[in-house]
């Protein structure tokens, strides 16, 4: 169903239109009933021509000069940025007149330049394209510059992954997605130079542009001679204006998308070598300091939002400041490489899918892309059928086949994943898990994991670093960060259940939490800090309608609580308790023993499956 549109705002938007559009309609009707007079006076095809010549001049100048100039100002800040911005909008904000009479004293006949060019400053074509020139290239760099700032700096950083240097990405990158706006600046800077007037007739009144031929004709005759250059001038700035609706050309005009070699070759196997890296980075405030690594060459980074992740892998990349940064992998100091040298693969968290490209462009786009390996990873990420697609007709799904299928047609030595999965629904996500996961063993895949699933992480890598706040809070194997978290903020991180902090006592063999005094299945060490943990399969929980199973005490402990939820997750039931001193256990089984949240419960908990290790907020040990 159609939206309605709040009807105030219609009425607003209609009265602009009849305020804009009755002069227009007016005049049209004056000219169709009139005497189409002003056709044959001398002058007016001439006019017409200097002004369009003029005015195209103007814009050669803007388009090469102005269009890096707001690239500049888009990408760049601080004072001096600041300061240009001002210099270039300040001939929108004085009057056409006043701007005449600055160009005069450094042009003019007795300024330095006007002496220096024979006075022919002025008074010329070339005054004429000057002071046009002067007063229209703003509005071409201001709408450009704003243009190039909403160009997502993902796209920049992923072409110098993939080998493209600043002034490749600048034109393959930045000017096709701020095209449109580009665009429309040009076309309003060349109808602001086509139709400059006061400037103009200070510092060029000869040779005559249209809108000095128009006002002539107004002050000496009558004004159904000026009729003609002004229906003139109508009609190109219609013709103008056309032109920024047009965004692409139709479908059927645009070039035919390459087809795939049919010769497709697989990439070479190659072992995939050691990461150790250290990075030292401040952006906006925000201090990160990491360190990690893993001899398989697949690590994943686990953390919350805000932690750092992205940075990190940003980092790795070659496309953030840091303020030192020692990073390796196999043979290579990559630290010490630029961007597009690193010979690295990334896969940005949205995708970052060049617009207007379809996907074989996208495929191929990097300068070491080859296509037949390039074809090889369509047909393995069964995307084949997708190459003259463009983003905007992509699902989620597709979209990360083809952004990962372009990282590993350049075939990199290290490949950065940026929560690649989590846009994705659920069934999809677990078939991309897998398939990477094969990618890795099939390919040697040397992979950087950002992520904050943790189950993602021990399915996608060997080593794992725990981040928060911008530091690491533990590193190790999978295993042994997974079995031993050192903190509760980490098992937290981790999504563990059934760890809790408690002290020794004095005879090592139990950990008390509180009143609370739980058996060991071995000794610690006595009057110690640790986290004890116990898998949920080995917690049984019995609801107040079931019979209390005979257990030794010691053993088994029979512990009071109260159910507080019940879930059945089909292959299994999860059972969640809280026990009278405040500490919650989760139990996992088929059978649950309980009836419903809010019952009593006694909670029985296997000595020989719980674990106890010291507690630490300590960092690891650097690698560097």
């Amino acid at each position: 169903m159609k939206r309605r549109q709040p009807r105030p705002l219609l009425w607003l938007g209609g009265l602009l239109a009849i305020y804009l559009g009755f002069p227009l309609a007016a005049f049209v009707v004056r000219v169709i009933g009139g005497g189409q007079e002003g056709w044959n006076v001398p002058g007016l095809w001439s006019a017409l021509g200097v002004s369009v010549i003029s005015a195209s001049a103007s814009l050669l100048i803007g388009v090469v000069t102005g269009i890096p100039l707001a690239y500049i100002l888009a990408k760049r800040g601080g004072r001096l940025s600041g300061a240009l911005r001002v210099l270039v909008q300040l001939p929108l904000a004085l009057p056409p007149l006043v701007t005449g009479i600055i160009l005069i004293y450094i042009v003019g006949p007795y300024s330095f330049l006007g002496s220096l060019s024979g006075q022919r400053l002025t008074e010329t074509i070339w005054g004429l394209i000057i002071a046009q020139s002067f007063v229209s290239i703003p509005f071409l760099v201001v709408v450009a510059r704003s243009a190039f700032a909403a160009v997502d700096p993902t796209l920049d950083e992923l072409a110098a992954t993939l080998g493209h240097g600043p002034l490749s990405r600048f034109l393959r990158v930045d000017v096709p997605a701020a095209s449109d706006g580009i665009r429309t600046g040009m076309i309003l800077m060349w109808l602001r130079a086509f139709g400059e007037f006061g400037t103009v007739v200070i510092l060029a009144y000869h040779p005559y542009s249209l809108p000095v031929y128009v006002d002539n004709l107004f002050s000496s005759g009558p004004l159904s001679q000026a009729e003609a250059p002004t229906v003139l001038a109508f009609v190109v700035a219609a013709l103008a204006i056309s032109l920024s609706t047009i965004h692409r050309l139709p479908r059927g005009l645009r070039r035919n998308a390459p087809k795939a070699p049919s010769n497709a070759v697989a990439p070479l196997r190659t072992a995939p070598g050691a990461l150790r890296f250290q990075i030292c980075a401040n952006l906006a405030g925000f201090g990160l300091q990491i360190a990690g690594g893993a001899s398989s060459g697949r690590v994943a980074i686990v953390g919350p939002s805000g932690s750092g992740k992205t940075l990190t892998l940003r980092a790795l990349a070659g496309v953030a400041d840091t303020a030192s940064a020692a990073i390796r992998y196999a043979d290579r100091d990559l630290a010490l490489l630029p961007a597009e040298h690193r010979r690295i693969g990334y896969v940005p968290q949205g995708y970052g899918l060049l617009p207007g490209r379809t996907v074989w462009d996208q495929i191929t786009f990097g300068t070491d892309a080859d296509p037949q390996v390039a074809a090889w990873w369509l047909e393995r990420l069964a995307i084949s059928e997708l190459i003259d697609r463009y983003p905007g007709q992509l699902s989620g799904g597709q979209r990360q086949r083809v952004s990962l299928a372009r990282a590993l047609a350049v075939t990199p030595e290290l490949v950065l994943l940026d929560e690649p999965f989590s846009a994705l629904d659920t069934p999809v996500r677990a078939q991309l898990r897998r398939e990477l996961r094969v990618l890795q063993r099939e390919h040697g895949l040397a992979t950087v994991l950002v992520t904050h699933d943790p189950q993602e992480a021990a399915m996608l890598a060997d080593e794992l670093v725990i981040l928060a706040r911008g530091r690491v809070l533990q590193a190790g194997s999978v295993r042994e960060v997974f079995r031993r978290p050192l903190s509760l903020e980490v098992s937290s991180i981790l999504g563990l259940r059934n760890v809790h902090q408690g002290r020794v006592t004095a005879d090592g063999t139990h950990v008390r939490c509180g009143h609370l005094s739980i058996a060991l299945a071995e000794r610690a060490t006595p009057d110690t800090e640790v986290l004890w943990a116990v898998a949920a399969e080995r917690v049984i929980v019995l609801g107040s309608g079931y019979a209390q199973r005979p257990a030794d005490p010691d053993t088994h402990p029979a512990l009071p609580g109260t159910v507080t939820d019940l879930i059945d997750l089909g292959s299994h039931v999860e059972v969640t308790a809280t026990l009278d001193t405040g500490i919650e256990l989760t139990s996992r089984t088929d059978k649950p023993l309980v009836s419903a949240p809010g019952e009593a419960c006694l909670v029985h908990l296997e000595r020989e499956t719980i674990r106890a290790w010291p507690a630490t907020a300590q960092l690891p040990p650097q690698l560097y």
